[in-house]
């Protein structure tokens, strides 16, 4: 049975991917972003770590940054929401405020099939919450864009709805797929599971 460590950025949503988790039959331990040190994840040894949505930025999200860099090359991360900015932060991208608040608004998203969409309906509805993304033109040459939300299809404008490291299991999505209002969430959050 695998052991799954979820860092709880202090969000409600955090026991939505708990619960999903523990269904696909996974021992699941959930650690607050402050109750836990990287020599604790160490001995715990994990065989995947999660990163929850949560409030504030990705700077003051707890042991997030850190543990993304100390871990990122040994076991399969995936950050939600602000775990997923916290990815991006650790490799040098900017986080700035979206032209648009999206708080519990579903959006269509294209995606790649690859990774984490492996198998799933192409465009997708997701839902988001949140005010910050990925600012585009930041994000390091070893990551790939695995899912965007157009602006405008005319003038190539979007918003980076997920990524991932080139080389590495390192995974984020800006949605929640863990929302019941998400389209084949559980699908996704498999995908991880089961790679």
């Amino acid at each position: 049975m695998q052991k799954l460590l979820i860092i709880d950025n202090y969000d409600s949503f955090t026991w939505n991917l708990y619960q999903y988790f523990s269904a696909m039959r996974t021992h699941v331990i959930v650690k607050k972003n402050d109750e836990i040190s990287i020599l604790e994840i160490e001995k715990m040894s994990p065989d995947k770590i999660i990163i929850s949505p949560g409030p504030g930025t990705p700077e003051n999200s707890g042991i997030s940054l850190s543990l993304i860099l100390n871990f990122y090359k040994k076991i399969p991360i995936f950050g939600v929401c602000l775990g997923h900015q916290a990815i991006a932060l650790a490799f040098g991208a900017k986080i700035i405020r979206a032209n648009k608040i999206m708080h519990g608004k579903k959006s269509l998203i294209i995606h790649n099939n690859k990774n984490l969409f492996h198998n799933l309906k192409n465009p997708l509805y997701v839902v988001r919450y949140h005010s910050l993304i990925i600012q585009s033109n930041t994000l390091p040459d070893h990551f790939i864009i695995n899912a965007k939300n157009y602006l405008s299809h005319k003038n190539d404008q979007y918003e980076i709805m997920a990524i991932k490291h080139k080389q590495f299991p390192l995974y984020g999505v800006q949605f929640h797929p863990e929302s019941i209002l998400s389209d084949m969430g559980f699908e996704l959050l498999y995908n991880f599971v089961k790679n």
